[in-house]
């Protein structure tokens, strides 16, 4: 039995595709993928820009699905909604040995290093598979998304005391920006899409939309009596956006760097060493922060209608992904049906 998936032959390249369904072994789980979100690493692979992916691929990584088969007496039951933890560990490198399967050493994301979801059926391990009951499929295909920003706000240990700073309003900044504002911190957003930053300030709970301009440190400046930001978080993967990122923030400050560039990136070390910096990489999620994420949708503090905001079908991406790549097509989070 063939399926139909939807493969990045080469950059700028989609192709709707078949290929035989795949077979089931012992410890793992069949699933009917029902829905897939498209995110910045799905653009940035098309654009020949991810810096961990070889051609062809078949792409997607934000999942929802239903369970289809499993082993005899596994907790899954066949019928139940589920969303799909993509980063496969090898379980036994440093990082996985010290409950960090996030970055494992050998590390195979779904949709990257290998074969992802953009496919009517797909094969993981058990362990990959998040129960989302009480979460609709549009839902549980935003979980994945939602939770690198909920990664990247824990990391950093945000508090209602801190003055936060996200650069960057696609959905990964605009998730970072959920979830600081939930812990009470004052939180300002900063994209050249002014549309975008205000929709932060109007739909998330933002204090302040910015966006670029030569009065830019001036304004961030009057806006913090002067100190600047305790936290800010970059979500650009633009590398002089990244690397002014270092001046925004306040002595004694943290900078996350939750997006990535194929580039080098460099800082003032004077400027860094005065304000005695925390530098850290916040990188993908855990199945901690996957539960926490659906527990927050399920008590109803995340505006899922609101992020959601395109459609298409599967045999309509590929004509589709160049549109939604543009800005002023206004994309915040596009789902693939299936």
């Amino acid at each position: 039995m063939d399926m139909s998936v939807v493969t990045c032959v080469e950059p700028g390249r989609l192709s709707l595709e078949n290929r035989p369904m795949p077979e089931r072994a012992p410890g793992q789980a069949l699933l009917r993928i029902r829905r897939v979100g498209v995110c910045g690493t799905d653009y940035h692979i098309v654009a020949g820009k991810q810096p961990y992916l070889s051609y062809p691929r078949v792409i997607g990584h934000e999942l929802a699905a239903e369970v289809i088969e499993v082993d005899p007496g596994s907790a899954l039951v066949p019928g139940m909604t589920v969303s799909v933890l993509p980063y496969l560990a090898c379980g036994t490198c440093i990082a996985c040995r010290r409950g960090k399967p996030n970055c494992c050493v050998r590390i195979e994301v779904l949709g990257v290093h290998r074969d992802g979801g953009l496919a009517e059926y797909l094969v993981v391990e058990e362990r990959y598979v998040i129960p989302a009951e009480g979460l609709s499929l549009d839902q549980a295909a935003m979980v994945e998304f939602l939770a690198i920003g909920m990664h990247a706000v824990r990391r950093a240990q945000v508090g209602a005391q801190d003055r936060v700073l996200v650069v960057g309003a696609g959905p990964i900044g605009l998730a970072v920006t959920l979830f600081a504002k939930q812990t009470g911190a004052a939180v300002t957003v900063l994209d050249g899409n002014r549309r975008r930053a205000t929709f932060a300030v109007d739909k998330l709970g933002a204090v302040r939309a910015e966006v670029p301009g030569d009065d830019l440190r001036e304004r961030l400046s009057a806006a913090t009596d002067g100190d600047f930001f305790d936290v800010v978080f970059d979500a650009t993967g633009n590398p002089g956006a990244m690397e002014a990122g270092f001046l925004h923030a306040a002595h004694g400050g943290r900078y996350v760097l939750v997006s990535i560039v194929s580039a080098e990136i460099t800082f003032s070390d004077p400027e860094f060493h005065k304000r005695e910096l925390t530098l850290m990489g916040s990188r993908n999620a855990t199945a901690e922060d996957f539960a926490a994420v659906i527990d927050a949708i399920r008590s109803g503090v995340v505006p899922t209608r609101d992020l959601h905001s395109h459609d298409v079908t599967l045999a309509e991406l590929p004509e589709r992904m160049g549109e939604w790549m543009r800005p002023e097509t206004g994309v915040i989070k596009g789902i693939v049906r299936i």
